[in-house]
């Protein structure tokens, strides 16, 4: 009997079990009507209209073609140093949220932490630190110690914390049991059975989640220059105020370049250690 001949009989064996397929059609109907309505709705709200959409476009044409060609106006080993600065920034404020969210991982984790409300507390935590960006933690620390990279690598090493440690003991707890039963069998303790049941099977996924916030903080690190915690970002907002568009193009191609070498060294690394 074919799929379809069961169903049906099934559909006659018990009436009330199965909806009519013309109902649900319309109710699909329904449903996709009031997304749009709703979608409408909502840009209509938002101040979106086709009109200025299609002046934006022409603007951003008209701005596109005054950044060719890219210039450096005189300032390409300033630009430099200052995209170097931006990649040291990313670089250890990724290093740092990575070591601190290692212990902070197991102790969030349910399999490596028997203390429930300790590990709730831990969890609760992660969600503070996570749920504040880091653009606004950056703007906190500039208010705080002034303007600077150091702001900049503490905007992103906290929020970075918060969400890798999540990660990390996301990855902690689903990691293999049995192999930590095998080692807890041969009568090792607690942090033995972390360090050699537990430990060799999350550290690939730490290096993949660290590398990979790493080449996502070089393009944030990017951002938090606008608000004045250093890097590139404040002369690509400073080009911007003053339209030196050709500036800005070239600001905006050494970002680029930039993310791509970092991109490709960490698959390269990724490929080796993992």
């Amino acid at each position: 009997m074919t799929t379809a001949a069961r169903i049906e009989a099934l559909r006659a064996a018990h009436p009330g079990a199965f909806p009519d397929r013309g109902l649900r059609m319309w109710a699909t109907r329904a449903a996709i009507a009031v997304g749009a309505v709703l979608f409408v709705w909502g840009l209509d709200r938002l101040g979106f209209g086709f009109v200025r959409l299609w002046q934006g476009s022409g603007e951003l044409i008209r701005v596109g073609g005054l950044m060719l060609p890219p210039q450096t106006g005189g300032m390409a080993q300033t630009y430099a140093l200052a995209i170097a600065e931006t990649v040291a920034m990313a670089f250890l404020g990724t290093l740092a949220a990575s070591i601190l969210a290692v212990p902070l991982g197991f102790m969030g984790a349910a399999n490596t932490m028997p203390l429930a409300p300790l590990r709730f507390a831990v969890r609760r935590m992660f969600d503070v630190v996570r749920g504040v960006d880091s653009l606004i933690w950056a703007i906190l620390f500039v208010s705080i110690i002034g303007l600077g990279p150091f702001a900049g690598i503490l905007a992103i090493a906290v929020n970075d914390t918060g969400v890798l440690a999540k990660l990390y003991a996301e990855a902690i707890e689903n990691a293999d049991a049995e192999q930590s039963r095998g080692v807890r069998a041969t009568g090792a303790g607690r942090v033995q059975v972390i360090r050699f049941g537990i430990w060799p099977q999350v550290v690939p996924v730490f290096l993949t989640n660290t590398l990979y916030f790493f080449e996502s903080n070089v393009r944030s690190a990017t951002i938090l220059g606008v608000v004045g915690a250093g890097g590139i970002g404040f002369f690509l907002m400073d080009r911007i105020l003053i339209n030196a568009w050709p500036q800005v193009a070239f600001i905006i191609l050494l970002i680029l370049i930039t993310v791509a070498v970092i991109d490709g060294l960490s698959h390269r690394i990724r490929r080796r250690l993992i």
